[in-house]
């Protein structure tokens, strides 16, 4: 949002009253909020949730006689975003929007800006691309929007790295070299460049570098799942993972054995850490890198969709002073970030937070981070001995892969200390049984474990979005799901949904519910734009331990768990799913087997 003056805020705050998106009250109370603070009383009334970026952003548009438009759902052609330079744009928060006609068959471009009222940005570009312009004005958000659209078309700027012939020659020379004398400024250098700012700009948590017979297949995991991006040249293979080997510190001459390296990129605007890991393959070698970017994770627990029961039961556990907290799901389900969430819930200067981690993915104020390193003999079980000599009120292990990490954690939780950590089973309920498999005596599991999460992530619902009734099959899926959790009368609707966590649920008997479908596009395939997490808390209760004393099967476990009030990972989806956060069949896709 441009800066303004105290008249102008007042305009805009008079119109938003006067079209009743305002009430004078809420206006008078952040103004007292927006002045103990230091901060503008705009940007008070956005942060407080009273009106939005694009309310205010309308209205100062009309004040300020310019035309408003909203882009947070618009898609620029490349052509269009051609006509204005990334750079510049970036700079004056200025973006082309599309040509316009004008009765005299000359054209305009349009051009939507953030600060619409600074004359000098709208001259400069003008002369800039030497046409005359029609300026809208935009909000900060739907700019870098259609900002992040730029070389939104990979395969183009790819090529234009590594089709020419000069381009061409100085590859040949890196593939014969394949050393590091790769320059930073050659096509291969760019090419990857241009990869990774593609997959920052779209959120995508992996990328795959696999090479077949004729080509090299690049693919990116965007929201959890796989897609082809584009395909390069075969020929450019060894000079391109050559190049990632020599950024990772990895031996470039070494493509028999696996290699794992890591190394930090400026992409998009953010920094982020990539972590390499190299593969041989049968027809080159497939290179796997895990993009971790600090600036887009949230880790407050209600954000990344803890709710009702589940967030209740979480604060129970993490209130006792010590025992084990454990969370399980398969790789890349969030298991590392509902850890981070759990310890940024109860950090504070009065206690001594160590954690254990490999690697170490989030680096966050206040806690003492170790990072696993097995070439110095600093392992998971040698790293928690260590740690347990420096005083520590709460532990956190990134993993528990073995037996020996498996008994100090359990020992670390018996000695009066708080343990975090995570194990790769598909439920809550089958961790139990699976560090009685590593070999932890029962008694002493039944005394340690507070509490276990199992989750999966979700595909979220981009903002744009449509609602239609359920299908037969549907609402059948829906009741048999969670129908005995659903209220059964109107009187019924305000405590089952403050229990569950979930706003306004409909009725266990209606005949049909109302559910979102995404609209696809460019930005948002399927309708989608992030994920969420589907949970179930599972609580150790007396009844629990006895079964763990037993060594009972994670069956038996699962259904004391639910009699208990657990909802599995599949009901709550399915509640999510009510809400308009995700749909029924992204729910089915990753949890059909969670009861």
């Amino acid at each position: 949002m441009a800066l303004l003056t105290d008249e102008n805020q007042q305009k805009v705050v008079d119109l938003l009253i006067s079209e009743n998106t305002l009430t004078a009250e809420q206006v008078e109370g952040q103004r007292i909020s927006a002045k103990s603070k230091s901060t503008p009383l705009l940007t008070e009334l956005i942060q407080s949730g009273s009106v939005t970026e694009e309310d205010i952003t309308r209205a100062l548009a009309s004040v300020s006689n310019i035309p408003y438009v909203n882009l947070n759902n618009v898609t620029i052609t490349q052509e269009v975003l051609a006509l204005l330079p990334k750079d510049v744009a970036e700079w004056y928060m200025a973006v082309p929007i599309g040509m316009l006609k004008e009765g005299n068959g000359k054209s305009r471009l349009a051009v939507a800006m953030l600060d619409a009222n600074n004359v000098q940005a709208v001259d400069f570009l003008s002369n800039k691309i030497q046409q005359p312009l029609k300026v809208y004005m935009a909000s900060e958000k739907g700019v870098q929007h259609v900002l992040d659209q730029y070389h939104a078309d990979l395969a183009q700027g790819v090529s234009a790295a590594i089709t020419s012939a000069q381009e061409e020659e100085e590859a040949k020379a890196e593939v014969a070299a394949a050393a590091p004398e790769i320059k930073q400024d050659s096509p291969i250098s760019r090419a990857l460049s241009t990869i990774l700012e593609y997959a920052v700009r779209s959120r995508a948590s992996d990328i795959h570098i696999e090479p077949t017979e004729v080509e090299l297949l690049i693919r990116c995991r965007i929201d959890g799942v796989l897609r082809e991006i584009m395909k390069l040249p075969k020929q450019i293979e060894p000079a391109l993972i050559s190049r990632i080997k020599i950024l990772s510190n990895l031996k470039i001459d070494e493509h028999r054995v696996p290699q794992d390296g890591q190394f930090t990129v400026s992409a998009a605007g953010k920094e982020v850490d990539l972590r390499i890991a190299i593969s041989p393959v049968v027809w080159g070698e497939q290179v796997v890198i895990r993009l971790l970017d600090k600036s887009g994770t949230s880790f407050k627990l209600e954000e990344m969709g803890y709710a009702g029961r589940a967030l209740r039961m979480i604060r129970k556990g993490i209130k006792k002073p010590n025992g084990m907290i454990l969370t399980s799901g398969p790789t890349g389900s969030g298991k590392s970030t509902s850890l981070y969430a759990l310890v940024q819930e109860i950090k504070n200067e009065s206690i001594n937070i160590v954690t254990l981690e490999d690697p170490v993915e989030y680096k966050m104020n206040g806690v003492n981070q170790i990072q696993v390193n097995a070439e110095v003999g600093l392992t998971f079980a040698s790293g928690l001995r260590s740690i347990l000599r420096q005083d520590p009120n709460v532990v956190l292990v990134g993993e528990i892969r073995d037996k020996e990490t498996a008994n100090l954690a359990v020992q670390a939780a018996l000695t009066g200390h708080l343990v975090f950590s995570t194990l790769h089973t598909n439920s809550a309920a089958g961790v139990l049984p699976r560090l009685l498999d590593m070999g932890i005596e029962p008694f002493l599991l039944a005394s340690t474990v507070n509490t276990v999460i199992g989750q999966r992530l979700v595909r979220r619902l981009a903002d744009t979005k449509e609602t239609a009734n359920s299908t037969e099959l549907e609402t059948k899926s829906i009741q048999e799901t969670i129908g005995s959790l659903l209220p059964k009368t109107k009187g019924d609707v305000a405590k089952v949904s403050e229990d569950l966590g979930y706003k306004d649920l409909p009725l266990a008997s209606q005949s049909a519910y109302t559910l979102a479908r995404g609209k696809d596009s460019q930005q948002t395939p399927g309708g989608f734009k992030g994920r969420a997490g589907v949970y179930e808390v599972m609580d150790v209760s007396e009844a629990i331990q006895g079964l763990i004393v037993k060594k009972t099967t994670s069956a038996e476990i699962q259904r004391q768990a639910i009699a208990e009030g657990m909802l599995t990972m599949r009901q709550d989806g399915y509640l999510k799913a009510l809400q308009g956060i995700t749909t029924l069949d992204e729910v089915n896709r990753v949890a059909a087997n969670m009861a």
